[in-house]
């Protein structure tokens, strides 16, 4: 069973470390370790059982989902009382640091839980870096699903639409192709505002000769897409097709490099060596790509390395990423041109089948 090998890969981490108990909160590290798909929950993993904590809302969902662990439906004390007293004679616990609150920790721990607990970072989630063949065919399936609408998406792209209501026929198109919701808030960004990275759509209009960048991405069995395309609205000019240009250089460059072995900085540098060819490095805000699956950022990361204390991660066999490079000039606009990457024993497939050529609708 899946779920029986990653609490196997789990506890050899634990053994390592030399914990006899780890407190697991993070949903999705849940989802990945039980299969769990609710929104309360907590796990108590030992060296020889599992014990999975949640509230009366989840008693028959747990029963039918989570797999590998004795299920306890907490009273009115709550997840952590419960829990404390399956951990009260553990005297060091793993916990996850980035999802555990002060109280949940005193909760947990009692009034010694600052000797008690032991912080921990991204123990799953590196598990989860490396993705089953089971799983890269969901993510295929997520990108493939969400390619499909494309066309349906291009015929909205004209004068005087609204980006609020393209957001709005993304987000319809993917349920109504079997989607099960947006993977994150649709992007919908049209002149100067795509020089935001992070745009909302506005109410703001789409205005003949400007670009539109649209990101967007679907859920489908709990596995994410991410894609971003950059179109015309209509005929653009001449500084708009250059900068255009550019950046499906850079994007091109860096897929060049995907492969096992590689560090994730190398990636990063050979978008960002095309970008200061043409001298746009500057407009280029944010990392080349990230991980996807379970959620929509996850490891790897592929941006520079500051840090001189240890070497960067490297690409892996397993891996699913995103490669993003993208321009932003104040008051101009933007372009981002995004596809999803499955890291083969071999090198690379890319998982975005839509076309990237400039397309001025």
């Amino acid at each position: 069973m899946e779920f029986t090998k990653r609490l196997a890969a789990f506890r050899e981490r634990m053994r390592r470390e030399k914990l006899s108990a780890f407190a697991l909160l993070h949903l999705s590290n849940l989802r990945y370790l039980t299969g769990f798909t609710g929104s309360a929950g907590l796990l108590v993993v030992q060296p020889e059982e599992a014990h999975f904590y949640t509230d009366g809302r989840y008693r028959e969902q747990a029963r039918l989902e989570v797999q590998g662990a004795q299920i306890h439906i907490a009273g009115p004390a709550g997840l952590y009382a419960e829990a404390a007293h399956q951990l009260a004679r553990v005297r060091r616990i793993g916990v996850e640091a980035p999802t555990l609150t002060l109280a949940a920790a005193a909760a947990l721990g009692g009034k010694e839980w600052k000797n008690r607990l032991y912080p921990t970072t991204g123990w799953v989630e590196q598990l989860r870096a490396i993705k089953t063949p089971d799983e890269v065919a969901r993510l295929r399936q997520a990108a493939q699903l969400a390619a499909s609408i494309w066309p349906r998406i291009l015929r909205e792209i004209k004068p005087g639409n609204r980006e609020r209501a393209i957001a709005a026929r993304i987000e319809f198109e993917l349920r109504r192709s079997g989607g099960d919701g947006c993977s994150f808030e649709p992007i919908v960004a049209t002149g100067a505002h795509g020089a935001l990275p992070h745009a909302r759509a506005s109410a703001q209009e789409l205005k003949q000769g400007d670009l539109v960048v649209l990101d967007y991405g679907v859920w489908l069995e709990g596995y994410a897409s991410d894609m971003t395309r950059t179109a015309g609205v209509g005929r653009v000019p001449v500084q708009a097709r250059e900068i255009y240009g550019a950046v499906l250089e850079a994007q091109l460059a860096a897929l060049d490099t995907v492969r096992p072995g590689v560090p994730t900085p190398v990636v990063d540098g050979a978008a960002r060596r095309v970008l200061r060819k043409h001298k746009l490095l500057r407009y280029f805000v944010h990392s080349t790509g990230h991980g996807v699956g379970l959620e929509i950022h996850e490891n790897p990361r592929l941006g520079q390395w500051m840090r001189r204390d240890q070497p960067p991660p490297v690409l892996e066999a397993g891996n699913v990423i995103t490669i993003e490079p993208g321009v932003y000039l104040p008051g101009w606009g933007g372009v981002r041109i995004e596809d999803m990457v499955h890291v083969t024993a071999s090198g690379a497939e890319i998982l975005t089948p839509t076309p990237k050529e400039l397309l001025e609708l």
